[in-house]
């Protein structure tokens, strides 16, 4: 279960940033410097922003190369795992908007950052109508850890790709150390299995690592 008070024993981001964790730099950056430069994506989807440290990497990235499109989509109410740690959401949200606002002063590039504070399906649903589908080159979903969440965000935010973009799914083997056990409703994995599985003549897997899983979308 992730921690806020993982904090990251060398701090790969510039100086200035506040992150109280070490949870992108040991799940997400190594993967990111390796596939996001393959396609160097320029319209993009967050779910799940937190403090900003993916959204403040694909600025300090990709933002002195080209212009960028960024939503960034959370509620800042965090959920069940966030509560049982104690987190201050709203301390978070006041880190990420610092975070946000200095990695945009740093790019040389026109930085369209756009925060959606709102549950997930609300900002899918007035994306999806006002961008109709297939826009954004790479979608990332690390929101609300419960499965019937992440199906629902992965089949509305699927229609939102573009043909040939990438979609990535954190947490694929998170789960909570309940009293009970393994409780399928309240961990990731089962909705992005069979999210794959239903959709999988219009996707190919691209890797899987340890804690992720990223797809192709190849039609419509």
């Amino acid at each position: 279960m992730k921690s806020e008070n993982q904090r990251s024993p060398t701090n790969a981001f510039p100086e200035g940033y506040e992150f109280t964790n070490n949870w992108f730099d040991a799940n997400t950056r190594a993967i990111w410097n390796e596939l996001l430069p393959t396609f160097s994506p320029t319209r993009i989807l967050e779910i799940g922003a937190f403090e900003g440290a993916g959204a403040c990497y694909l600025i300090n990235s990709l933002g002195n190369q080209h212009d960028l499109e960024i939503h960034c989509v959370d509620t800042w109410l965090g959920g069940l795992e966030h509560e049982a740690l104690g987190i201050d959401m709203a301390c978070v949200e006041q880190r990420y908007q610092r975070n946000v606002q200095l990695a945009i002063a740093s790019s040389q590039r026109r930085i369209d950052l756009r925060t959606h504070k709102t549950e997930s399906h609300l900002a899918l649903a007035t994306l999806t109508h006002e961008k109709q589908s297939n826009v954004f080159d790479f979608i990332f979903i690390d929101g609300s850890h419960q499965a019937p969440d992440v199906m629902r965000d992965a089949a509305m935010s699927f229609t939102l790709l573009k043909v040939g973009g990438i979609m990535g799914f954190d947490d694929y083997l998170w789960y909570e150390d309940l009293p009970y056990g393994l409780d399928l409703v309240r961990c990731p994995k089962p909705a992005i299995d069979s999210f794959i599985n239903l959709y999988w003549r219009k996707l190919s897997i691209l890797r899987t690592p340890m804690n992720q899983v990223y797809i192709r979308k190849l039609t419509e």
